[in-house]
């Protein structure tokens, strides 16, 4: 079975994240499925995946639709007859289409890993309705819910949470944050992994350490955010200045192997207005972190409140402030909920599990050829 993973992103973030994954563990669980990664030519994602054994296939991509892109597509199918293509954004979608229309190209199978809806436009919806596309794996059941409005025929529908892989987990960093921040012992570290993209609202995340620090006095608290930079992060960090919090946010920007600083962090803390579920809940499961999370998308799938985790609504800063305080004072909880988090993760959410669902999908695309 040849399987072609297409991506048309040009940042490494939990997409490219699943990708990866998604490949190491075919690679272990299905040695007969040959898997092939068609990305963005000297992207960030090719450059991760140089330290890997996953065979990449560049191609260019200097504009949304460049033709270099689904051309070499085509060629790429024809020479190494692949069987089955998955898609895993929209943008590699719609290069995939302009690519079947020249060539009769194999069946699609999508990841959808966003939980925001389908945009009710004709082009929109004749994109995700394309009749090649035999499958969507959605992220999260509430992903599954709210792509059904949108898709014809919803037993394409189908939904694998992604996991994280437990196999080669490290803590190794090239730093410690709390040297490099120069922190002292007793400062707690809330921190939060995440591109700077608008889903992620890391607004809220300032507002928090606002309230925390300058409206309540807790100044033994200092929020660290790891993430690519984008064209959000000036008005970040110009926000951080106006409220005086320069001492006590930091904003990191990229760094590989950005999870293996979890361990380094006291609380996970994410403030999201629209997720799939985010990796970085996955990771602070594993490593053993407390989470704290606005309760949007498929994350209350994942973290019942009081349970495993604290939730609050989306852009509620006053309520994740006080998460924060609650879990500050009560160790007893915290080791409830990291203790209910592994076994959670265990059962339910690793990646050699995603995968497995991922093959039995496979294999019914191509109806038992394999």
């Amino acid at each position: 079975m040849k399987i072609l993973h297409l991506s048309a992103v040009k940042n490494w973030g939990g997409g490219e994240n699943h990708i990866e994954n998604l490949c190491k563990e075919l690679q272990s669980i299905a040695p007969e499925v040959n898997n092939s990664i068609f990305c963005i030519e000297n992207g960030a994602f090719q450059q991760r995946l140089k330290l890997t054994n996953i065979q990449v296939i560049p191609a260019e991509l200097s504009f949304k639709m460049d033709p270099r892109y689904f051309l070499k597509l085509i060629r790429v199918c024809k020479r190494e007859k692949i069987d089955l293509i998955h898609i895993h954004d929209s943008t590699a979608l719609a290069l995939c289409i302009m690519g079947d229309r020249l060539f009769d190209l194999p069946p699609f199978i999508f990841s959808k890993k966003t939980s925001f809806p389908i945009r009710l436009r004709k082009p929109t919806l004749y994109k995700y309705n394309y009749p090649k596309i035999k499958r969507i794996l959605c992220v999260s059941q509430a992903t599954k819910e709210i792509t059904a409005h949108s898709i014809r025929d919803p037993e394409k529908l189908v939904c694998i949470y992604h996991g994280t892989g437990i196999k080669d987990k490290s803590s190794q960093t090239t730093f410690k944050l709390r040297d490099r921040l120069k922190l002292d012992n007793n400062i707690s570290i809330i921190g939060n992994i995440a591109n700077h993209i608008w889903p992620k609202n890391l607004e809220t995340f300032i507002l928090v350490a606002n309230e925390l620090i300058n409206n309540q006095g807790r100044k033994n608290l200092h929020f660290v955010q790891i993430g690519s930079y984008s064209n959000l992060t000036k008005n970040l960090l110009l926000e951080v200045e106006r409220l005086n919090l320069q001492d006590h946010i930091s904003f990191l920007d990229q760094i590989p192997q950005a999870s293996n600083f979890i361990p380094q962090f006291d609380i996970s803390l994410i403030t999201s207005e629209s997720e799939g579920v985010p990796q970085f809940i996955y990771e602070s499961f594993y490593h053993e972190i407390p989470v704290i999370s606005t309760d949007v998308g498929g994350i209350s799938e994942v973290i019942q409140h009081a349970t495993n985790g604290l939730l609050a609504p989306a852009f509620d800063f006053m309520q994740l402030a006080e998460h924060i305080v609650t879990l500050q004072k009560n160790t007893e909880l915290r080791g409830q909920f990291t203790s209910v988090s592994k076994v959670k993760l265990h059962r339910s959410f690793t990646t050699a599990i995603m995968a497995q669902k991922t093959l039995v999908e496979y294999k019914n695309v191509l109806n038992g050829r394999f």
